[in-house]
């Protein structure tokens, strides 16, 4: 009975995180995005991503009255690249703090002079009406955050194959929180708030210590009594690496995620219809695998294509029950150790997410 039981939630999660999907395609509406106010956009970098011009150069040609702040180390590879681009103010970071990004935010936020922020990650590139469409929300008093989902562009093999799990798991699992009404998140994608509600919770040294710092500032934000929402935004990112590369990202977001989102974490595995198709098959239960794995397929295309428009979900669409074992792989993993490895650093982190 419990087999029967965890299988029918299984597959019912891949149908209601396909509602999800839909809902969210039903609820775009081409209108004008009208910006509430100058902006400062800021981009904290370290090191040179594979797109890193491309990036940039997405940036300095926005629509819209903005400031775009970088913010670098003086011995950085990437300050040359940015000279190339007068648009650009190079920020010269001074602040050390456990979480490096947090530090680069703190000298920005200082040197920003508008009364609206975004911030996204160094490989983020965008489309010219970007900002005015992911602060447009803001124009509502009770809304704190703004945040975005992110398409991976794959430049090897395994990172393509990590790209599927962020458009046929990750984004759907994004829709299915915001739909149930768990939305005190943002995602390291795009963040777009008021300076006001940054200094209200104490400015960005407030979550200086934390590892998942984009979870953290929309938590606090959230507890000003603020919404965190999601724009209709979907910007694309770079993704790269071997295997061992992609097992040690995918590895510190699970471990990330068991520090802030304990009970979610555990409740991972009774979702994944992949895992228990192929317990069903392999006590002879055929028709329960064939529905979990239909849920599960339908799921994917609902998600990777209709709302992300990955190209790659439909090339690798075969892989998917590989990339879920995968995945239960790296669940089990995370379950263990306190480590992470970021950017060349091997952090160590408490049961709240701090770094110690």
């Amino acid at each position: 009975m419990f087999f029967y039981l965890t299988t029918a939630i299984a597959a019912a999660y891949q149908l209601f995180a396909s509602a999800a999907c839909l809902l969210f395609l039903g609820s775009l509406k081409l209108r004008e995005a009208k910006q509430p106010g100058p902006v400062s956009l800021l981009k904290p970098i370290r090191g040179l991503d594979p797109v890193f011009r491309e990036a940039i150069h997405s940036h300095t040609t926005l629509d819209g009255d903005y400031e775009f702040l970088c913010g670098v180390r003086d011995d950085d590879p990437a300050i040359e690249l940015l000279r190339e681009f007068p648009q650009v103010k190079i920020v010269p970071v001074r602040t050390i703090t456990p979480n490096g990004k947090v530090g680069a935010l703190i000298d920005l936020a200082a040197a920003a002079h508008n009364p609206i922020l975004v911030v996204n990650d160094s490989d983020i590139r965008v489309e010219k009406d970007y900002l005015q469409r992911v602060t447009a929300p803001l124009a509502d008093p009770q809304v704190g955050l703004v945040t975005c989902l992110y398409r991976p562009i794959g430049k090897t093999f395994a990172a393509r194959f990590e790209g599927m799990g962020v458009t046929t798991d990750f984004a759907p699992s994004t829709l299915v929180a915001r739909l149930i009404g768990v939305d005190e998140f943002g995602m390291g994608s795009t963040l777009a708030f008021r300076r006001a509600d940054l200094e209200r919770i104490g400015g960005f040294a407030s979550i200086a210590d934390y590892l998942a710092d984009d979870y953290q500032l929309g938590r606090r934000i959230h507890q000003l009594g603020l919404k965190c929402v999601l724009s209709d935004v979907i910007v694309e990112t770079n993704m790269g690496g071997n295997w061992r590369e992609v097992w040690a990202h995918q590895l510190r977001w699970a471990r990330t995620i068991r520090v802030t989102k304990f009970g979610g974490f555990l409740g991972l595995p009774i979702t994944n219809a992949t895992l228990w198709a192929v317990i069903a098959a392999l006590t002879g239960r055929w028709e329960l695998a064939a529905v979990c794995l239909f849920s599960r397929f339908l799921m994917a295309l609902v998600s990777g294509w209709l709302v992300m428009r990955s190209a790659e979900t439909l090339r690798l669409i075969l892989l998917l029950p590989l990339r879920d074992i995968y995945g239960i792989a790296v669940w089990v993993t995370a379950l263990f150790g306190k480590t992470v490895d970021w950017r060349g650093l091997r952090l160590r982190l408490n049961r709240e997410g701090r770094i110690l």
